[in-house]
């Protein structure tokens, strides 16, 4: 049972690793730490979490016990949108790199495709409460993360929240020089996303899942909304294999090829996540589990939907 995929730049990344979006301050350190004891040896970050320096604490703490080294782990962040202009792509990645106190990614995302307005502001928006664009490309952007590899600050790139059509336009872009590595999105049995993963693995880019169990703590949650957790054919899938649900969510991905990075600060639900590799999902399993696609995007980003590299307009 495979363990990793290989990027198309021969780098072997862990096919689990711990997501850490909501990840309070407080709380993330431990986490990370847990997760290391517990096997996980890949971390999703983001400048945008803002919680990245606890991260690093957590790692650097690790480290210092001797329990791993530097070059056991595979280290994801992402590159925001308010520092798509190319003269800020470093500087963005360098502030990332300090606060996770380390001196190279294994990986840096764009974590969208829409560039916004640069300054302090995260998420800056006009008076009807839309994200103020910047006057970006993200072919541009994505030359300065080219840089960000021949300098040695990080060893592949790769994009967050693309479409199909994007991801094109990179792939045919003139003189690329760096082939994206891995592409994240959304993804899980109400938003299987085949035709994206199938496009993204022909073209050898490695795929990974994000909200992999429908991100339940998400904070705009409807009462109404479905509940994968709660799914009773999940369950009973589940109880076959003497299983949780959460565990039957991320085995799916696995088979796939898939990385999961489901996310979590609870001790015993980090360990439950990664007991996923001591059992396989039969074919049957797999189509039920495909059947339940309703195309259900949690992550809409709706602030940005008026932005012209808006992703979610095109059917995938």
């Amino acid at each position: 049972m495979t363990t990793c995929v290989q990027l198309n730049t021969g780098a072997k990344m862990p096919v689990m690793g711990l997501g850490t979006w909501k990840s309070a301050v407080g709380q993330v350190k431990a986490a990370v730490m847990a997760a290391i004891d517990t096997g996980y040896r890949h971390f999703d970050c983001a400048y945008v979490y803002q919680n990245e320096s606890e991260i690093g604490e957590g790692i650097q703490q690790k480290i210092k016990e001797g329990v791993v080294k530097r070059e056991d782990l595979f280290i994801v962040s992402k590159l925001w949108c308010t520092f798509h202009e190319k003269p800020l792509v470093k500087g963005a990645c360098q502030k990332t790199l300090a606060n996770l106190k380390l001196d190279y990614l294994d990986l840096y995302l764009m974590h969208w495709p829409t560039g916004f307005k640069a300054g302090e502001e995260l998420f800056p928006t006009d008076d009807k409460g839309m994200s103020i664009p910047s006057n970006t490309d993200f072919l541009d952007t994505w030359e300065a993360m080219e840089e960000l590899v021949d300098c040695g600050l990080v060893k592949a790139i790769g994009f967050s929240n693309f479409n199909h059509e994007q991801i094109e336009r990179i792939l045919n872009k003139p003189g690329l020089k760096h082939k994206p590595a891995n592409v994240q999105i959304e993804c899980n049995p109400y938003l299987t996303q085949e035709k994206l993963i199938n496009y993204c693995q022909s073209k050898g880019i490695a795929v990974t899942a994000y909200s992999p169990l429908g991100s339940p703590d998400r904070p705009w949650a409807k009462p109404e909304d479905p509940s994968l957790l709660d799914d009773p054919k999940i369950k009973e899938i589940a109880a076959k294999h003497k299983k949780s649900t959460a565990q039957v969510l991320l085995r799916f991905q696995i088979q796939r090829n898939v990385t999961v990075i489901p996310k979590s600060v609870t001790p015993q639900r980090i360990v439950e996540n990664f007991k996923v590799f001591d059992f396989k999902l039969t074919k049957e399993e797999m189509a039920t589990i495909f059947s339940f696609n309703r195309n259900w995007r949690v992550y809409t980003m709706s602030t940005a939907k008026t932005h012209k590299d808006y992703p979610f307009t095109a059917e995938y």
